[in-house]
């Protein structure tokens, strides 16, 4: 089965045109109507990049977090 992938616009009036295609006609075919989202994208600035990961990466001994993790893991 072909799948066909339409973009439109709902008129005021409720009514969608879809484009001509003589293969689909005398066909019974299932319509999904989803609504297209627009994505915002935001920019995120230096300060509030900052900010987040701030902390993330310290210089703290993993060696000793590690050791204590595997140690209880394995008693």
């Amino acid at each position: 089965m072909k799948a066909f992938r339409y973009i439109t616009k709902i008129s005021d009036s409720g009514t969608i045109q879809l484009p001509y295609n003589p293969s689909l006609f005398d066909t019974e075919v299932e319509i999904i109507i989803l609504p297209k989202r627009n994505p915002v994208k935001r920019k995120m600035k230096a300060t509030a990049f900052v900010e987040k990961w701030a902390g993330f990466l310290t210089d703290e001994d993993t060696d000793k977090s590690k050791f204590n993790y595997l140690s209880n893991k394995y008693k």
